[in-house]
């Protein structure tokens, strides 16, 4: 876990973030009976996020059949920014992505045909994201990567992860 003061973590990724010509939008509205970030015992617990944009999902259906790999990675990545833009705008946190200290373990669910085999490589797109923003002190994480038959709104690609708050 990094020693670096929230602020000084947060600037970073932020930069980071602008180097890779990225930027964090606003949080989305959840769009049901839960929070997208809670705090309790030093972690961050972030619910369920996809690409899903102010104007919806980007892009929809199953990989393997209407959905190609490269389009599962690029959903994946918008996915993990969402995931970021949920931690670094939530009123439970003091200096956003600079109160992360370490991201634990992130699930990622893959919308998928029952042949699909490359739920890693759609997995390791989030993972990069979260490595190329946070540093890989504090974005290297455990993962479990999954097929599943549904998911909300016909989203090909939804992460959650749990996170510990920086010391």
């Amino acid at each position: 876990m990094s020693s670096q003061s929230a602020e000084g973590r947060r600037r970073d990724a932020r930069e980071r973030l602008e180097r890779l010509g990225l930027q964090l939008r606003d949080p989305l509205v959840s769009k049901g009976l839960y929070l997208s970030v809670r705090r309790h015992a030093g972690l961050l617990w972030v619910s369920g996020h996809t690409g899903r944009g102010p104007a919806g999902l980007h892009v929809s259906g199953v990989v393997g059949a209407d959905v190609t790999l490269a389009e599962a990675k690029d959903d994946a990545r918008r996915a993990a920014l969402n995931l970021l833009a949920a931690v670094d705008g939530s009123r439970e946190l003091d200096a956003g992505l600079g109160d992360v200290g370490g991201v634990l373990h992130m699930r990622v669910y893959v919308r998928s045909t029952p042949d699909f085999a490359d739920h890693p490589a759609v997995a390791d797109a989030a993972s990069s994201l979260l490595r190329e923003v946070l540093g890989p002190e504090v974005g290297d994480h455990a993962r479990t990567a999954v097929g599943v038959a549904s998911l909300p709104g016909g989203a090909p690609v939804e992460l959650e992860a749990v996170l510990a708050c920086a010391d």
